[in-house]
């Protein structure tokens, strides 16, 4: 009876994994403002998405120090349909959040945002994992 009890739960554990969000990853942004660029970690929160800042880079590719570190950088993000994300992106440079419009292209994801009537393309995010 154990056997076939740990076999359940590793059946739908394997489940879980297999309907991975093709969102889920590590994702590198584009340049900020300031030439800076990051790495994203996009994982469940909750019943959405979120993705966290994991490492920051200079415009020369180096590893730099960032105060963002941790911070969640897209929240609030579900699936809309045809490769679509709706939800929330902070931007460091600017410290803003805004309302996102994710598209999922393969291993390309554009990224922009609109807060108060005025919207910003956040250029196309690369998938790195």
């Amino acid at each position: 009876m154990k056997k076939i009890m740990m076999a359940a739960i590793g059946a739908i554990a394997f489940a879980g994994a297999a309907f991975a969000d093709p969102l889920e990853g590590l994702w590198q942004t584009a340049q900020d403002d300031n030439g800076n660029f990051g790495h994203i970690q996009v994982a469940p929160c909750g019943p959405a998405l979120c993705g966290t800042l994991v490492r920051s880079f200079d415009a020369s590719g180096n590893e730099i120090a960032s105060n963002f570190t941790g911070r969640n950088i897209i929240s609030e993000t579900t699936p809309s349909g045809g490769g679509q994300y709706r939800g929330k992106v902070y931007s460091p440079d600017r410290d803003k959040t805004y309302n996102s419009r994710l598209q999922l292209n393969g291993n390309s994801l554009s990224v922009s945002g609109c807060v108060l009537g005025i919207c910003r393309d956040g250029g196309t995010w690369t998938r790195v994992q």
